[in-house]
């Protein structure tokens, strides 16, 4: 988009929330010239004043059994718009249920014409800039001359003669100052039809005539751009499309569901608990999966005790998540759980807790804190201890979205405070549920070990492994400090994660060996448990099995350095609104990654999908242009595209024809879906 066109867009901004406001009427469009049929006079202001109607159909003769399509014409004044069928209303600009929906409502007085306003074919969308308490940010709406189609269809028994079709369009009228009062809106179930809406309406008529004497129909015009596919769809029985859809894609795994309805809602929910659960298997929670297993193994011998701290933990997860759900419905500039990393504060915050945590874990502390600090133990043997577990655990899942998750989250963030919370509630549920089933069950734990040496180690090189976690964090966050944007961040502090990683290896070696190295009396054989590694009928096997375990942590922490500092071999373009104009200037399809440095699951998925060998070879090719959006350091115009192509999460990657159409979108892709995505997208030009 020209900074000329951004700029007329942004003058024509919409301000959608404030209260209704009375204007002026103005004349009404002259639809009649054009064989529309327009409204009758009303008693009152509305968004009729701004926005003219017309109806018809694309001929004046239809048989029996025949099909007919009517065009609604909402012909806008200059700096009007409406709001779509769908509107996505970024948080920033409030409630999403205060926005009016345009719909359009059909009958047919007789039962002769059918109706089928759930196929609608809607206009297009025209972006605008919209800003109320900050930054002007995207939102989609219609305005100028937009025409909907709507499919009707003839029974093959209906009567012939003249038939008549009352259409009924909700919509709303906003300009850069105020959005005039909606149209009349139908009863809700159970109310009373009211007078106004009875009176509200256009006419559109036809005439029922033997075949002979039907008439062709209107292909041009208004009525170009139809699909009349549709109708074949229709008489197959097959169902309109869901009104509130949520489309899932994952690794090419696609389906819909519609939370319109009371059984859609709950099904959408059960799939937001299990991104919840996903999220357990991701790179940023995974290491601490092992550390509440031994805590619950711990203490498995008093079953009700574990259930009790189960639950703790539970809650701890639970509130975490609701508490991410309560800032985005209430807070206008707060759009999705991982935004908090894009803050390099509260990375190093992160990093400096979980650094706490791992230092008490491998058992340093020998400091006496004054009595209040210990009021509130992270010790995982206490109710506070387990439900600040709990917390730390949901936080460290926030740089990473599960399978599910990144779409339901994003279909939440549009919806009104209630059902925000019901959804971030159930992803909470989801990742909480592992740990609250195996305190339920602690016998699950049974094979790890509950005290000794053994116990002691595990822990050990776990705190080192978290230490680990918290460089991470800590250097993520310095290099969001230190960047530039729109030039890549540091990668330098994965070195400092790779030699705490070492040293877990070589600790693990080592203490093994020291374990193992002397036998110990039989008269101390009974006080070891089968699990201790110091028995030494065991020595031996124990002393390979560590051995090439802390050999091969070592090498992890190596290679992982080595392949995390290397920028790979695609050569990025690093994204700015120039550079995407300039790519589409230049005739070129855009692939077009967001990541960060905290997004793990974005280098994963960079590592296994982008670096594929077709995919590279593809991305080198002189009329794609690959551009990477690093989030990194709260970048601000990376933020604004990612909230222009519909999402708040990360990862994304979004493929662009060269004249900007939107070909693909997807958080989990494969490599044949970029491959096929580019090639379509070729296909635009």
């Amino acid at each position: 988009m020209t900074d000329p066109m951004r700029s007329t867009l942004a003058i024509s901004a919409v301000l959608l929330l404030s209260a209704p406001a009375a204007v002026a009427a103005g004349p009404d469009g002259g639809f009649g010239s054009m064989g529309f049929n327009t409204a009758p006079p009303k008693e009152f202001h509305d968004s009729r004043d701004q926005v003219s109607v017309g109806v018809r159909f694309d001929r004046p003769n239809v048989p029996p059994g025949g099909d007919l399509v009517l065009a609604v014409v909402f012909d806008q004044k200059p700096g009007w718009h409406i709001h779509t069928h769908q509107p996505v209303v970024p948080p920033e600009l409030g409630d999403a249920s205060d926005y009016i929906a345009t719909a359009i409502h059909a009958s047919s007085p007789d039962g002769r014409l059918v109706p089928h306003t759930g196929w609608t074919q809607w206009p297009s969308e025209h972006e605008i800039q919209v800003g109320w308490n900050g930054d002007p940010i995207p939102y989609n709406v219609y305005e100028g001359r937009a025409i909907a189609w709507v499919p009707v269809t003839v029974p093959a028994d209906a009567s012939t003669g003249p038939a008549t079709l009352t259409i009924r369009p909700v919509f709303q009228a906003c300009d850069d100052r105020a959005c005039m009062a909606p149209t009349p809106e139908p009863p809700e179930d159970g109310d009373e039809v009211s007078e106004r809406w009875n009176n509200y309406g256009w006419t559109a008529s036809v005439n029922i005539v033997p075949l002979d004497q039907a008439t062709a129909v209107d292909v041009e015009g208004d009525f170009e751009g139809f699909n009349g596919d549709v109708f074949a769809r229709i008489r197959s029985g097959e169902e309109a499309p869901a009104q509130d859809l949520v489309t899932f894609d994952v690794f090419g795994l696609q389906f819909d569901l519609d939370a319109s309805g009371g059984i859609g809602l709950i099904l959408l929910l059960l799939v937001a608990m299990i991104g919840g659960f996903l999220l357990n298997l991701t790179p940023c929670v995974l290491p601490v999966i092992p550390l509440k297993i031994l805590a619950i193994s711990g203490s498995s011998g008093h079953r009700s005790r574990t259930l009790v701290l189960g639950i703790s933990m539970t809650l701890g997860v639970i509130m975490f998540w609701i508490g991410i759900g309560v800032a985005i419905a209430g807070v206008g500039t707060f759009t999705a759980s991982n935004q908090l990393f894009q803050y390099p504060v509260f990375t190093i915050v992160v990093g400096l807790v979980i650094a706490a945590m791992a230092v008490g874990m491998c058992g340093l502390f020998s400091v006496r804190l004054p009595s209040q600090v210990y009021m509130v133990t992270p010790r995982h043997d206490t109710l506070s201890g387990s439900f600040l577990f709990g917390i730390m655990t949901a936080v460290l899942a926030t740089p990473c979205t599960a399978p599910f998750m990144g779409a339901a989250m994003a279909w939440a963030t549009t919806k009104p405070a209630g059902v925000t919370l019901i959804t971030f509630a159930s992803i909470g549920i989801g990742m909480a549920l592992p740990y609250l089933v195996l305190s339920a069950f602690p016998k699950l734990t049974d094979r790890m070990p509950k005290a000794g040496p053994a116990s002691e180690l595990i822990k050990q090189v776990m705190g080192l492994l978290m230490l680990a976690a918290a460089t991470y964090f800590v250097g993520v966050g310095l290099s969001g400090m230190l960047v530039d944007p729109p030039q890549p961040p540091t990668r330098v502090y994965f070195w400092a994660v790779a030699a705490v990683v070492i040293a877990a290896g070589v600790w693990l070696v080592l203490r093994t060996w020291q374990l193992t190295a002397a036998s110990a009396p039989a008269s101390e054989m009974e006080h070891h448990t089968r699990t201790d590694i110091s028995l030494p009928r065991h020595a031996l096997g124990w002393r390979g099995s560590m051995t090439i375990l802390g050999a091969l942590v070592a090498a992890a922490g190596v290679f992982l350095a080595v392949k995390l500092t290397d920028h790979g071999p695609i050569s990025w373009v690093w994204y700015t609104p120039e550079k995407l104009e300039e790519a589409f200037d230049d005739d070129k399809v855009v692939v077009m990654e967001f990541t960060a440095e905290w997004c793990l699951n974005c280098k994963a998925l960079e590592e296994t999908v982008l670096h594929a060998d077709s995919v590279v070879s593809l991305l080198a090719a002189s009329d794609v242009e690959p551009i990477k959006v690093d989030l990194t350091g709260n970048n601000e115009s990376g933020n604004a595209m990612l909230n222009a192509v519909g999402r708040h999460q990360i990862p994304l990657l979004v493929v662009f024809a060269p004249d900007g159409t939107e070909v693909f979108k997807g958080d989990f892709y494969n490599t044949q879906q970029v491959l096929k995505a580019v090639e379509e997208a070729r296909q635009h030009r």
